[in-house]
């Protein structure tokens, strides 16, 4: 596997952490650097981690998570899409009120963890490819952060443009994405 193969593959599975960040970056009025690390921490990592689980699990257990991966995805991308759409429906003022944290670590693990099951089932894959594993694990990973952290900030810009309230927006994305993993894989299959 040539190195511009495996770099189109990059980009192909960096693209569903671009959105939730682009979706991350909606819901707050200032991205910061803790928010940038995050996001390329939490999904270049979680991009990476993945191939190299499914490179280490093999064809024994690869079928079953193969067949259920659009499925583990949509339902963790729809959870949090709805967290998101229930939050948005508080008032915009309140006294009170806090919002909850869009980069807590459980949402960024869980949503991490869902943009990346497909790069579980790639990992599964690579070695039938004959594609060089460091090469690949660490292309993955660096081309789903760097793309992560654009998206956050192109995401904060279209905010920007928008207005307040843009968790409703953020929350349409997320399940809006998981319906697509969800259907792409229905209709290939």
């Amino acid at each position: 596997m040539s190195f511009s193969a495996i770099l189109l593959l990059a980009l192909g599975l960096a693209m569903d952490a671009t959105a939730v960040a682009a979706a991350r970056g909606l819901s707050v009025p200032a991205i910061r650097a803790r928010h940038v690390l995050l996001v390329a921490g939490f999904f270049g990592g979680a991009q990476a981690l993945m191939p190299v689980i499914g490179w280490l699990l093999g064809a024994r257990i690869g079928p079953r998570v193969q067949a259920w991966d659009h499925w583990i995805a949509f339902v963790l991308l729809a959870f949090i899409g709805g967290k998101m759409l229930w939050e948005a429906r508080g008032d915009d003022g309140g006294e009170g009120e806090t919002t909850a944290d869009p980069f807590a670590l459980s949402s960024m693990f869980a949503l991490a963890i869902a943009t990346s099951i497909d790069a579980l089932a790639v990992g599964i894959t690579l070695p039938m490819l004959n594609a060089p594993f460091a090469i690949s694990v660490v292309t993955i990973g660096v081309v789903t952060a760097l793309l992560s952290a654009a998206g956050l900030f192109a995401g904060r810009r279209f905010g920007a443009m928008l207005g307040k309230r843009l968790d409703l927006a953020g929350g349409v994305v997320l399940i809006g994405l998981g319906f697509k993993i969800l259907l792409e894989h229905l209709v290939t299959s």
